[in-house]
C-alpha cells in the first residue's frame, strides 16, 4: 500500500504514475491498484494514523 501511494502521488519520487502505470509495475489491473490505493487511504484517514501523518507532514 504504500508503495503504490508513494508511486500515485510521487511522493519521494520525481513524478506520479498512472494507475495503469502503477499496474504494470505490480502485474495487476488499474482497478486493483485503485482498491489497494482507496484501503491505504482509508487507513490513513483514521484517527489513531492521521496524527502520524499529520507529524511527517509538517516536517516537509
Amino acid at each position: 500500500e504504500a508503495k503504490v501511494l508513494r508511486m500515485r502521488f510521487g511522493i519521494e519520487m520525481s513524478t506520479d504514475h498512472t494507475l495503469e502505470e502503477v499496474g504494470k509495475q505490480f502485474d495487476v489491473t488499474r482497478e486493483r491498484i485503485r482498491q489497494i490505493e482507496a484501503k491505504a487511504i482509508r487507513k490513513l484517514k483514521h484517527p489513531s494514523r492521521s496524527d502520524k501523518l499529520r507529524t511527517y507532514l509538517d516536517t516537509l
